[in-house]
Order: C-alpha cells, then structure tokens, then sequence
C-alpha cells in the first residue's frame, strides 16, 4: 500500500526528531511506544495509515463531556500551550508536556500509560484508543 504525503511527512518528522535527540538513551523508548500504539492501532483499524500530530493537538484542546465536569479538557490542567506549566485542580503545578521544554517526559512507557489511563478516564470518560495516545504523544513530542 502506498504511503500518503502526510504518513511520508510524518515520518520523515519522527526520523528528524530522532536524529535530533540521538544524543539521549530515550530516544529509542519513545519510538518503541510510538510503533506499539501503531502496531495496536493497526490491529484496531487496518485503514490506521500513520499517527497525526495535528488530530494530536486537536484531542489536547477538544472539550469532552463524557469526563469529570471539572476537567472537561487536557488543557484544564495542562493549559493550551503545551510549552507552559499547568495546574492541577488542587494547585499543585504540572511541569510542561512538551518533550521540547522536559526533555524527561515520555521516557518511560509504565508512567506514559499510567498517565493516559487517568487522564484519559477523567477527561475523554473512557479510555484513549491507541490512535489517539499515538497522535497525542506525536503532538509532543514536535512541541
């Protein structure tokens, strides 16, 4: 099957990006994640053709209301811009989700999905496909 502009796009953009982080000893990890959620979201949809970092921002900035009422986005706590700090409803401060600004973040898959089962039930209502963690975490990891 051949490959779209955008699935070509977007991984010439995740070779890039592994280029530019080559230095670091995580920079496999998040790959490997990124190929189990495709190869998940493939089993799921076989017309699955590549994540997007553009469906990626539009879930982190997307109202749900199968969620908790007082978070009914990522950017309840998160904010809107992936590069800043957020706050939980409790106050406590949430260090930014861009891969860019916390170089740390996404390093290690148990705290990935622990992460996203939470976050997921308490905004979307239910749990995020594997597409969707896929875009989401291709969103962040170009921010």
């Amino acid at each position: 099957m051949p490959l779209t502009r955008t699935t070509r796009t977007l991984n010439a953009l995740l070779v890039g990006f592994a280029i530019l982080v080559a230095g670091t000893a995580h920079a496999g990890v998040r790959e490997d994640q990124l190929a189990q959620y495709a190869s998940a979201a493939k089993a799921a949809n076989p017309a699955f053709a590549g994540f997007s970092a553009e469906r990626g921002k539009t879930l982190h900035t997307q109202t749900f209301t199968g969620g908790k009422p007082d978070t009914p986005a990522c950017t309840s706590c998160h904010g809107k811009d992936p590069r800043g700090t957020g706050k939980t409803p409790t106050g406590k401060t949430i260090d930014a989700m861009a891969a860019s600004v916390t170089p740390s973040r996404y390093n290690d898959p148990a705290k990935v999905e622990k992460w996203f089962k939470r976050n997921c039930t308490e905004v979307l209502g239910r749990v995020c496909t594997p597409q969707e963690k896929g875009d989401w975490l291709t969103f962040m990891l170009g921010q």
